[in-house]
């Protein structure tokens, strides 16, 4: 039983040996701090214990050099330990700029997941070897938390507010993901698993449609579809016009607000002008834009990636398909088969 016994899941991306070092360094030094009190304690209690002979005397109550050492010594492993977290809390929040788009939405009691091309996966989760993969998650009901222990990763999946994480794979294989916040009867059962795949064998399941019976349309195309179903395009047209402002090219761009304030037109921003657009209105326009409550998540995923789409230039998708080409590339390269 003990020789299989393991301490930890596999270390499957690039952020899992640096946190198991920051974890066995925590607990080195929890241990050697706790058994120095230990064995202090054990040998006090031993020499003075009652009916000893010793020296009771001449007592030191105070010993300044002895104090200021217990207690600069942890502040200074204190804040080592402080600045290596955040650094390594730093670098899992901020994603490469040349990552692979995923989109998750947790649900009582699953996940379902889509990429960029259109092809959705529930509790499964198909991504390359080595190529950087960025999670955009939402919960469509209550709190999850999307949680991949040979990653060394999890993040709260939030209903109303899109949350982020990412990595990047180092082993083929699958690999369990939970959700690690209670969400009601069946929280133990909303589990998945991450396929991870060679690059290339990556791109022909991807163009094949996945576990589809056919290609589905991308993001983009079924956005599209949900814009002139609601007739979105009655007011946001080409250009800016009386009824609403254009749409063309906003992502990435600052919106003055009614208020006199600005905010970056982001994937949060588009959301919520959707859900509630009478949150923060453009300058120069009344809250006259109807509310559509029916939209799904899914839908408003769509929709945010045609948005993002109108301002021309690569699609996401596209992009997507970039990064897995350029991985393919690399993993042909000398010395580079196989390898993140």
């Amino acid at each position: 039983m003990l020789g299989n016994f393991r301490w930890a899941p596999d270390q499957a991306s690039t952020m899992a040996p640096k946190i198991d070092l920051l974890l066995s360094a925590i607990l080195l030094l929890t241990v050697l701090f706790t058994a120095g009190v230990f064995i202090c304690l054990l040998v006090f209690s031993i020499k003075y214990r009652r009916g000893s002979r010793v020296d009771r005397s001449r007592p030191h109550n105070e010993n300044l050099i002895l104090e200021i050492t217990w207690s600069v010594i942890p502040l200074i492993l204190g804040l080592c330990i402080f600045g290596w977290g955040a650094d390594l809390f730093a670098q899992v929040r901020q994603a490469p700029p040349n990552a692979m788009q995923v989109y998750v939405i947790g649900k009582q009691w699953m996940w379902h997941i889509q990429h960029a091309n259109g092809v959705r996966e529930n509790n499964e989760l198909h991504v390359p070897l080595g190529v950087p993969v960025k999670l955009t998650m939402i919960s469509q009901d209550v709190i999850h938390d999307f949680f991949v222990p040979a990653f060394r990763l999890h993040q709260d999946v939030i209903p109303g507010h899109y949350t982020s994480e990412w990595f990047i794979p180092t082993e083929i294989g699958q690999f369990p993901f939970f959700c690690s916040q209670y969400c009601g009867t069946n929280h133990s059962e909303m589990t998945g698993v991450v396929t991870v795949m060679q690059p290339a064998a990556f791109a022909r399941w991807l163009d094949s449609g996945g576990n589809t019976a056919r290609m589905p349309q991308s993001m983009e195309a079924a956005g599209k579809q949900v814009f002139d179903h609601k007739l979105c395009g009655s007011c946001h047209g080409p250009t800016d016009t009386p009824q609403g402002p254009s749409l063309v090219a906003i992502y990435g761009t600052q919106r003055k607000l009614n208020t006199g304030q600005f905010v970056m037109a982001d994937d949060a921003y588009l959301r919520e002008s959707i859900t509630d657009p009478y949150a923060k209105i453009t300058a120069g326009y009344q809250d006259s834009m109807p509310q559509y409550p029916e939209l799904t998540e899914d839908q408003i995923l769509q929709l945010v990636a045609y948005i993002k789409s109108m301002g021309g230039g690569i699609t996401q998708s596209e992009a997507n398909k970039a990064i897995v080409q350029a991985a393919i590339v690399n993993a042909k390269s000398p010395g580079k088969a196989g390898k993140p």
